[in-house]
């Protein structure tokens, strides 16, 4: 039996079809299986990471602030003599804070004794203390400049409360209220300038009367 010619060479080309299909289909399988076999990999290797809690960091806030100052008090009917006081006080917010004062001043009739015999106070020098409550508002917020590279935190503030005045054997409830300046050097150390009012009813001679007395006055504080 004879074979045509013809039917060689695609004999041929069925066998290389054949040869190549069956190389191809086990490459296709591992190709298949690879990306599967990857991601298993991956799965195996899981990181393990721990949380840490390093907390909040404490800053000192420096509200609370204690100072001492010296200035003069102008004791209505009686002249002005120096003054000294202390003062401790409290800052709610940047804007408002509390703060209670002590001072003492020492008081002469001796303009009286000269017309009148005794004078018109018990002693010729009598001490006048007192003490306050307040409340104070930062109305400005700025900087003061010292020189032309120097800048330090400024506030102008009014203050205003209630307090109590002892002199020449009388206690009397008084009104204050004021206007006043503080300068920051640093976070701890500040200079300030007071300018009050005290506003009391005083029995003079027999006769009760409304006093202002007046008091300017400067001193250094520190916050902490």
């Amino acid at each position: 039996m004879r074979t045509s010619p013809h039917l060689l060479p695609r004999a041929a080309a069925c066998a290389l079809a054949l040869a190549i299909l069956a190389t191809a289909a086990p490459a296709a399988s591992a190709a298949d299986k690879k990306p599967a076999d990857a991601q298993q990999a991956d799965q195996v290797i899981v990181p393990q990471v721990e949380r840490r809690d390093p907390g909040l960091p404490h800053y000192p806030s420096n509200d609370i602030e204690f100072g001492l100052y010296l200035g003069g008090f102008n004791t209505q009917n009686f002249g002005t003599s120096a003054t000294a006081g202390g003062r401790i006080g409290y800052h709610l917010t940047e804007d408002w804070f509390v703060e209670g004062t002590y001072g003492q001043v020492k008081v002469s009739d001796e303009a009286f004794r000269r017309i009148l015999p005794g004078g018109v106070l018990n002693r010729a020098i009598e001490r006048l203390q007192f003490y306050d409550m307040a409340v104070g508002y930062n109305v400005f917020v700025g900087e003061a400049f010292f020189g032309t590279k120097t800048a330090k935190l400024t506030t102008a503030y009014v203050t205003g409360g209630i307090g109590n005045t002892s002199f020449d054997g009388q206690r009397m409830t008084t009104w204050v209220y004021g206007v006043g300046t503080e300068v920051f050097f640093n976070d701890w150390f500040a200079f300030r300038v007071d300018a009050r009012n005290h506003l009391y009813h005083l029995d003079l001679l027999g006769e009760r009367k409304l006093n202002q007395s007046y008091e300017l006055n400067a001193g250094v504080s520190v916050l902490f």
